[in-house]
């Protein structure tokens, strides 16, 4: 088999992708304002209450780097006085708006009619919306976001975010948009938000299984797309997850394991949890170097970078302003780095994988900062080997494949070895 399944949930997709970028591209004659905002934190069931269309510029810069544009991109936003150790998420973004706001379909992105930063643990994104001020000249709301310093969402820091969502970015939205807020709407969205919630769980919980039925990372990306981004809340998001979950547990009853773009695993061999981001601009070679070495991603901290559903974090529609702080808390990337170490040994063990693999992104400091003492610390409290290799998210400059390749297979061999000794 030379290509990936094609199933129902996969297709669904594709049709709710191409549909939101044909209205986003239809946005300046429809005249439906659009909200720019990020995945960690966003506040898309509350966006969409007042009929406003999301766009979400890190997943506009993945998409292109897996298109293969990025690079032109970044070297055009260098040209014009961008460092070189600037994110390129934020570099392929600016590269983009310089040449013409095309976005990763073909088709014109609108301009923002508001700039909304929900989630401000990643100074980038400070940064990122000041660039695009610039750019645009539109109205800006940014809520302060307190960090779990401690490891935990306190009640003042619940009503502290919950506050400003209530005073000051709900009467932008009511402003921008001509709209009274709606909170029986805003209810009805977080119920379907959880249903997707709890079959997005089941899915990536599934990876306990022997053989996984699916990739928790590469395969992981795919799953996570729309909830992360602008479909939480939607009904063809809970449809989406129903399906994929049907297919799941299709997989389980048959003990297939994950399908990649060559095929199925057909062996699993290696059982790995993985810290970081993927690189975006050789994802398929990169994927390629796992499944070929029968290597299996059974848990990932990148897919919890929108939400920790899988530690019970549910949207609450009995509490809509409260749950909406709480996930703009909760996203992964603003646990301290206890917290973290916690949750990736807790995966470790559950999941009976065989070692922790970190991909260190060069321009992701949220990401990679710390991330050798987390290694350390995983490998000495489970026993387990770490494998530690870097790339970038969509800057090709910074992916080598024979370097990558080469530390995956002295990394898998390490864990055979430590198997035959045990």
């Amino acid at each position: 088999m030379s290509t990936a399944i094609k199933d129902r949930s996969s297709e669904r997709q594709k049709r709710m992708l191409a549909e939101y970028f044909d209205a986003l591209a239809d946005a300046p004659a429809t005249g439906r304002k659009v909200v720019y905002t990020f995945v960690p934190g966003n506040l898309t069931e509350l966006i969409e209450n007042f009929g406003l269309l999301p766009v979400l510029p890190e997943i506009n810069a993945l998409q292109n780097g897996m298109r293969g544009r990025t690079g032109d991109y970044i070297h055009a936003a260098e040209k014009h006085g961008h460092s070189e150790d600037v994110c390129t998420y934020v570099k392929a973004d600016i590269g983009m708006l310089k040449a013409g706001n095309i976005g990763p379909t073909g088709k014109p992105l609108p301009k923002p009619d508001l700039l909304l930063l929900s989630y401000t643990g990643c100074f980038t994104f400070l940064k990122w919306f000041e660039l695009l001020r610039k750019e645009y000249d539109c109205p800006v709301v940014m809520l302060h976001v307190p960090y779990q310093g401690d490891g935990v969402v306190t009640p003042d820091m619940r009503a502290y975010v919950a506050n400003q969502i209530r005073d000051k970015l709900i009467p932008e939205l009511e402003k921008l948009s001509g709209r009274k807020f709606d909170p029986d709407r805003l209810r009805e969205a977080l119920k379907r938000s959880a249903a997707a919630e709890d079959d997005l769980v089941y899915v990536l919980e599934s990876a306990k299984h022997k053989p996984s039925p699916i990739d928790a990372y590469f395969g992981g990306v795919y799953y996570i797309g729309p909830i992360f981004t602008a479909f939480r809340g939607s009904q063809d998001a809970v449809e989406y997850y129903h399906e994929l979950r049907e297919e799941v547990d299709d997989r389980i009853a048959s003990k297939l394991g994950p399908v990649t773009p060559d095929g199925e695993v057909h062996t699993e061999k290696y059982r790995i949890v993985t810290e970081g981001p993927p690189n975006w601009t050789s994802f398929r070679e990169f994927w390629k170097m796992f499944y070929s070495e029968g290597a299996v991603v059974v848990a990932s901290t990148y897919t919890k970078v929108g939400g920790l559903y899988d530690r019970g974090f549910r949207h609450d529609p009995h509490h809509p302003l409260e749950t909406l702080a709480d996930y703009c808390m909760g996203c992964y990337t603003n646990l301290n780095l206890p917290s973290r170490i916690n949750l990736i040994e807790s995966y470790m063990r559950e999941y009976e994988a065989d070692g922790l693999l970190i991909n260190s992104v060069k321009s992701c400091n949220s990401f990679s900062a710390g991330q050798l003492m987390i290694l350390r610390e995983i490998e000495a409290r489970t026993g387990k080997p770490g494998g530690f290799i870097e790339s970038d998210l969509v800057d090709p400059r910074y992916f080598s494949a024979a370097n990558i390749k080469n530390r995956l297979e002295s990394y898998f061999q390490m864990i055979e070895a430590r198997r035959q000794r045990a």
